[in-house]
């Protein structure tokens, strides 16, 4: 047991380590958000697709196929998320998107009541409730003149519920691997990206900054947060993700010197440390073996 929590520890902190860049590197790169969009789900769908064939083999067919619907629609919705998360990182602060979409498993415990009528406990209402109200405080810094947009804001709440939405799909099929519809929705984010208007040329700092999002920073990333949960309970898997929300921020912060704001860094503490007590708590409950 303690073999295995040692090597999800390491798998999920390296994956979380990994997707720490990432925010950066869109700020980096010097084109509009659909050419992002589009060279990241082309080249992050090549990743993955191509490494599951090479892996799987003759497995790879039928497991693509074994997605189904479900599959397909949790492609769309982690498509969706990915789009507005891009538009999130381009029109507020780094650091706002971040807090905001961390609020995706508050909106997943939401969505499994609804959909999957799974009970949600007075911990998680308190924790919803007091999520909220970061997100308030964070969004009142966004008006006027502060370093935030609410537009920006508010794409990234869309974020988080999409993000949330594929949560609840994942856990809904949990019996079929879906790290092949994760291909699929870069192929669909290409899609919607060229529907709305066709990539911009290139630079070769551009393109180096492309290639290093969409094929490996994205593929590896993922592939290591999915397959961290196997060794670790849920709880302990998420308090290692909230890294990225405290680790892109001040990474930001040092390259580009952007500040992210007072009513950011409140409202994100309010945010962070609910999430974090109230995983503690989760992870403290689980039985003990």
């Amino acid at each position: 047991m303690q073999d295995d929590r040692r090597k999800g520890l390491m798998i999920t902190v390296s994956g979380v380590l990994i997707i720490t860049p990432d925010s950066l590197l869109v700020r980096l790169i010097t084109v509009d958000e659909w050419t992002i969009l589009f060279w990241r789900g082309l080249l992050s769908a090549i990743a993955i697709l191509l490494a599951l064939a090479l892996i799987q083999r003759r497995r790879f067919l039928p497991g693509l196929l074994a997605i189904g619907r479900m599959g397909l629609g949790l492609a769309v919705m982690f498509s969706i998320g990915t789009v507005f998360f891009i538009i999130s990182l381009e029109t507020t602060t780094v650091a706002n998107t971040l807090f905001i979409v961390s609020t995706a498993p508050v909106f997943a415990a939401i969505m499994a009541r609804l959909f999957l009528h799974e009970a949600v406990s007075r911990r998680t209402w308190l924790t919803i409730a007091c999520t909220l109200v970061g997100i308030f405080i964070i969004a009142s810094g966004s008006v006027g003149s502060g370093p935030g947009s609410l537009f920006g804001d508010l794409a990234a709440l869309v974020t988080a519920v999409s993000v949330a939405a594929t949560f609840t799909v994942a856990r809904h099929s949990r019996h079929v691997s879906m790290v092949p519809a994760m291909g699929l929705s870069g192929l669909v984010t290409a899609l919607i990206a060229l529907t709305v208007s066709p990539p911009m040329a290139l630079s070769q700092a551009n393109a180096a900054y492309l290639g290093a999002m969409g094929l490996l920073v994205i593929p590896l990333s993922f592939s290591l947060m999915t397959i961290g949960p196997r060794y670790l309970p849920a709880p302990e898997v998420s308090l290692i993700l909230l890294l990225e929300a405290v680790l892109a921020p001040v990474l930001i912060w040092v390259v580009l010197h952007e500040y992210p704001g007072n009513a950011s860094l409140i409202g994100g503490a309010v945010v962070l440390g609910t999430l974090f007590l109230a995983n503690v708590a989760s992870f403290r409950e689980r039985p003990r073996r």
